[in-house]
């Protein structure tokens, strides 16, 4: 009933964003886009989805930990099934040997009590060996078991971790202020130390502060991480035009540019390399780039 309610308002946040879809067909998608004054979406509808996913791995989890949990019980059925046969073909084969014993002792062969005293330790070799054989069967069973669990936990704790992430990179998608940014990227890098993606972030938030030597330094340890961070490639060339290091800028610009030809069509309206664009240098880059391509 609860996940019913949740769908009724999910639907019911959505039934705005879906009408004034629906009203504006006609109107051009870009400019739509454009005129955005908030986002489509809400915090409430990420949580939402957030909690559907994490409640879908929790019941994965169960259902896992279900069937180990039936797979031991028909070990353990089996292991019982397996005792009690082997108690019952020791009794009959002490059935056997008692009957043999009586027909030997009256021909002679020898006493009562050497026949039982034999087959009183054949039985107990016997019995001790399914015994031994059992419990280490049920060692290895209990083993297994114990791995299986860890897993689950370890599981559980990468939910965990990762809802956490989530939670953190849509605080910094909602802050302006490059500060409160900078503490965000912070938190997520303690939890995640060789994030690429939250260093660069950082980088771009620490060009907003106007420090483009740190941000610099913060693209190098991207890259270290990373080599063919493309993000990284681009934030250094933005922190080198900030530092009016244009031939460094133009490398780093084409470095970025080999690994992903998209940057090409911000260059000119991204405001951190407008110096860069608007010097001299900029009008080497056909040329550097065909030579890099060759």
């Amino acid at each position: 009933m609860s996940r019913i309610i949740k769908k009724l308002i999910l639907l019911s946040c959505l039934f705005p964003i879906l009408l004034a879809a629906a009203t504006t067909v006609d109107d051009p998608i870009p400019e739509k886009i454009d005129n955005l004054e908030k986002p489509l979406y809400s915090p409430f509808v990420e949580r939402y989805v957030l909690d559907e996913i994490k409640q879908l791995r929790i019941d994965q989890a169960k259902s896992k930990q279900e069937l180990l949990q039936q797979i031991l019980d028909r070990e353990h059925n089996s292991v019982d099934r397996a005792v009690a046969y082997a108690t019952d073909t020791v009794t009959y084969f002490f059935y056997l040997i008692a009957a043999a014993t009586s027909v030997l002792v009256l021909v002679g062969w020898t006493s009562i009590r050497d026949i039982k005293e034999r087959v009183h330790s054949l039985a107990d070799e016997e019995i001790s060996k399914l015994i031994h054989e059992y419990e280490a069967r049920l060692e290895m069973i209990e083993e297994q078991l114990q791995q299986k669990t860890q897993h689950i936990d370890e599981n559980r704790e990468e939910i965990e971790l990762t809802q956490e992430l989530q939670s953190l990179w849509l605080q910094a998608q909602q802050d302006d202020s490059p500060s409160n940014k900078i503490t965000i990227y912070d938190e997520i890098l303690k939890i995640r130390r060789d994030d690429c993606e939250a260093i660069t972030y950082k980088a771009n938030a620490v060009l907003e502060l106007n420090e483009p030597q740190w941000a610099a330094n913060l693209c190098h340890q991207a890259l270290k991480i990373d080599p063919e961070n493309s993000r990284a490639f681009y934030q250094l060339a933005c922190a080198y035009t900030a530092m009016r290091q244009f031939d460094e800028a133009l490398h780093f610009l084409i470095e970025a540019l080999n690994r992903r030809e998209s940057y090409l069509e911000s260059i000119h309206d991204d405001p951190a390399l407008q110096a860069l664009v608007n010097h001299e240098v900029f009008s080497e880059l056909p040329r550097l780039m065909g030579k890099e391509t060759s």
